[in-house]
């Protein structure tokens, strides 16, 4: 949701005013997720159309290795999967020294890069169309992320490689569709080495993101009206959204610093951790596309206090769950050992939130809050010191799980 805010609201700037587009801009902006890794000299392979039980098919992107470990056999595989409206690019966008992908491919690992249905990358399915079968398309939230989309990138990827097992790296919404999968399919258990969950959103009811609280305010209503009115989707990112970033956002441009506080209402404030000549590149990807049940499933949790399915209204839940309120997931099933690193200054995942969720998971190996009180939401895949303050820390754990 935050990505569509600001390119709503740099759009909403741009009217009246006549400006020159100065090219003074990140020399990566315009590039997507295959042309930035074989710009710093990665291999990159594009695995499309794998599909889910129920008919969607994803594109997931791999780096089999890194730049001076091509010879080696056997390699480790690690999967990585994106928050809300994002994509694979998350993983890639901060370049070879501080990008997680980057930093695994190096240090001997083999990296495959989820892509949820609906996003860019993945706005396909084998009966429907996106945009003209809307209804049938984008009813989904990432409860349906969780029980068919990982569980099918996971079987693909050990197929691919003959691994029996691999490392799970989420964030966000990636943190929550593991949650989901991880209780709802508890037989994928078994293939996880070990889960890396990067703000792990699962109870929201203390997230302070005013946005979101504001959704979860007016989420019964929003529910009817969205579908009544055929807003079943998030646009994903196109070349006006990537342009209007490139011309109100850049470093130069007047409005850059209101782009970034745009960014620190949704994530949290973190100005000296957020570089501003990077913002063009974030947004050439951005938004990747979401269906608006996944916001909305967001905004019930801060509503509930609870993690648990979708809630439909109280006539529908009787037909989907036979009770007039949804089942809540059951955390006990999460046997595969789980990593939670969390911050102080996350407006949608509050460390309340996260010491509710703890003592639910039976198989905690690992709970880190970053020693940065800064340290927000986006700080996780976008923070200019994010090797030192995250990722270091990451791949130390893992290295002990080999």
């Amino acid at each position: 949701m935050w990505y569509l805010i600001i390119g709503v609201f740099c759009a909403s700037l741009s009217a009246g005013f006549t400006l020159e587009l100065e090219r003074d801009v990140h020399p990566d902006t315009g590039l997507s997720v295959i042309e930035l890794i074989e710009k710093y000299g990665y291999p990159i392979e594009q695995h499309q159309n794998v599909q889910t039980e129920d008919g969607y098919l994803l594109d997931v992107h791999r780096i089999p290795h890194g730049k001076n470990n091509a010879n080696e056999t056997n390699k480790p595989v690690v999967f990585l999967m994106h928050g809300v409206l994002s994509s694979s690019a998350d993983w890639v966008n901060l370049g070879p020294e501080r990008s997680i992908a980057f930093l695994l491919a190096d240090a001997g690992y083999d990296i495959w890069m989820g892509n949820a249905r609906g996003n860019t990358w993945s706005r396909k399915h084998v009966d429907y169309d996106p945009d003209w079968q809307k209804m049938s398309f984008w009813s989904f939230s990432w409860n349906e992320i969780g029980t068919y989309d990982l569980p099918a990138m996971i079987d693909y990827i050990l197929e691919v490689t003959g691994q029996e097992k691999l490392f799970y790296i989420g964030h966000s919404q990636g943190t929550t569709s593991f949650f989901v999968m991880a209780s709802e399919r508890p037989e994928y258990n078994d293939k996880i080495i070990l889960s890396v969950q990067l703000g792990p959103a699962a109870f929201m009811d203390n997230a302070y993101n005013p946005y979101l609280k504001l959704l979860a305010l007016y989420e019964p209503y929003l529910e009817w009206w969205s579908f009544y009115l055929g807003m079943y989707e998030f646009s994903p990112s196109s070349e006006l959204n990537g342009l209007i970033g490139e011309i109100m956002c850049r470093e130069t441009a007047l409005w850059v610093e209101m782009c970034a506080n745009v960014i620190f209402l949704i994530s949290g404030y973190d100005s000296d951790q957020l570089e501003r000549d990077m913002l063009t590149v974030f947004m050439t990807n951005a938004p990747a596309g979401a269906a608006t049940r996944q916001s909305l499933h967001y905004a019930q949790l801060i509503t509930s206090g609870k993690f648990r399915k979708y809630d439909f209204g109280m006539v529908q839940n009787l037909v989907q769950y036979g009770s007039i309120f949804p089942p809540d997931y059951d955390l006990s099933q999460i046997t595969s050992p789980v990593a939670l690193f969390y911050a102080k200054n996350d407006w949608l995942v509050s460390p309340i939130d996260v010491g509710e969720l703890i003592p639910l998971l039976p198989n905690l190996v690992y709970q880190h809050l970053i020693p940065y009180d800064k340290f927000s939401h986006l700080d996780f895949v976008w923070a200019k010191d994010v090797k030192t303050l995250l990722y270091d820390d990451v791949l130390k754990l893992m290295e002990s799980y080999l």
